[in-house]
């Protein structure tokens, strides 16, 4: 299993001491996270090795993911959208479903851990439903540099209910009670989206793709969603193929939280 040691290579010898020193502090502490799926988008690809690592550090990690139903799962998306700006119809059907859904999660779902970390708007209402026992943070991975006000006047009364608010860039700090802190996202350089190929493994999956090697590449890889800008990448390609001959590839897959993610990807 990947171990905070098998970083030492990328970060060096100091900084995995200075990470293990910390996790001591932690260690035998009970945290959990809750999200949305287990596969198919950043949140779920970040917290299948983040948990790992912390287990590895020594602190007890653990994994929840909450169900729904279809009707739930767009109003979330539409809610995801707006927090970046898209619009939304708030309409208390839309409200009654989610808080619904959510509370229905809570009754399953027993959380009396040293640590919850609830990820993304989806499950947020959860800590409405549990008495606090330790810290509840809200891990929110999308942009709020432009919310939809109506939306997040909604929402900001459960957010504040959390100990903190932890956001990838200063840039999306928002006008809360609750403390906010700042952790860009990374990457697990070991994962198989993320490993160098060797040119054998490189020329293979061309060929096998039937991916011409005699002109540039114009890729983009991401989810199959609106804010990923797939149809914006379809148009600069179009511009730039005016003055170079090249090849597009659109490389993605679509979440399972996501309903929206295959009519993206019928529609590019």
């Amino acid at each position: 299993m990947i171990s905070v040691e098998t970083y030492e290579s990328l970060v060096g010898a100091e900084t995995v001491e200075r990470i293990l020193t910390k996790a001591q502090r932690l260690r035998d502490l009970h945290v959990v996270n809750v999200n949305s799926t287990y596969g198919g988008g950043g949140v779920a690809e970040i917290l299948s090795s983040l948990t790992l690592l912390m287990n590895a550090a020594g602190i007890r990690a653990g994994w929840r993911v909450i169900q729904g139903r279809l009707d739930f799962f767009s109003v979330t998306k539409k809610m995801h959208n707006a927090l970046q700006g898209g619009e939304i119809n708030l309409s208390e059907l839309k409200r009654n479903i989610y808080e619904e859904v959510v509370f229905e999660n809570a009754v399953r779902m027993h959380l009396d851990h040293d640590l919850v970390i609830v990820h993304d708007p989806q499950p947020l209402p959860l800590i409405e439903h549990f008495r606090k026992k330790a810290p509840w943070v809200w891990r929110c991975h999308v942009d709020l540099s432009n919310p939809h006000q109506e939306l997040w006047s909604y929402l900001a009364p459960f957010i504040e209910r959390y100990n903190a608010v932890v956001l990838s860039l200063p840039e999306y700090a928002q006008k809360i009670t609750s403390p906010q802190r700042f952790i860009m996202p990374a990457i697990k350089p070991f994962s198989t989206t993320n490993k160098e190929l060797s040119d054998a493994e490189i020329d293979e999956r061309l060929s096998y793709y039937d991916i011409p090697t005699n002109r540039p590449l114009i890729v983009q890889v991401s989810r199959f969603d609106k804010w990923k800008d797939p149809q914006g990448v379809i148009d600069a390609f179009r511009i730039a193929r005016k003055e170079v001959d090249a090849t597009l590839v659109l490389v993605g897959n679509v979440a399972t939280d996501d309903p929206e993610g295959q009519e993206i990807f019928e529609s590019v």
